[in-house]
């Protein structure tokens, strides 16, 4: 496997982490713990993404009359509305 040296900054809860699971004998130094933990954190993503992609061509393959209705569209993203405005609010502010 080929390797990249790279410096980084951890908080001291993700050094702490990492350290405890050397201490505890997973990974044999916080270099491996890191490497570890990020090829599981990218597995259970890859993993989360093709069950949403399943899902959402299951959903996509019904015929249009077994679609649920979702009611008011206005409903659907007066939230994702009023967040862009705050975000605009606050950066005039």
């Amino acid at each position: 496997m080929t390797t990249h040296k790279q410096s980084v900054s951890f908080t001291v809860f993700a050094f702490d982490y990492a350290r405890g699971l050397v201490e505890a004998g997973e990974y044999p130094n916080v270099s491996a713990a890191v490497s570890g933990e990020l090829t599981k954190a990218k597995s259970a993503r890859d993993r989360d993404e093709r069950v949403f992609e399943a899902e959402l061509r299951r959903r996509l393959s019904l015929p249009i009359d077994q679609w649920q209705p979702i009611g008011d569209l206005g409903e659907v993203t007066d939230s994702g509305r009023s967040y862009l405005v705050e975000l605009e609010r606050d950066r005039r502010d």
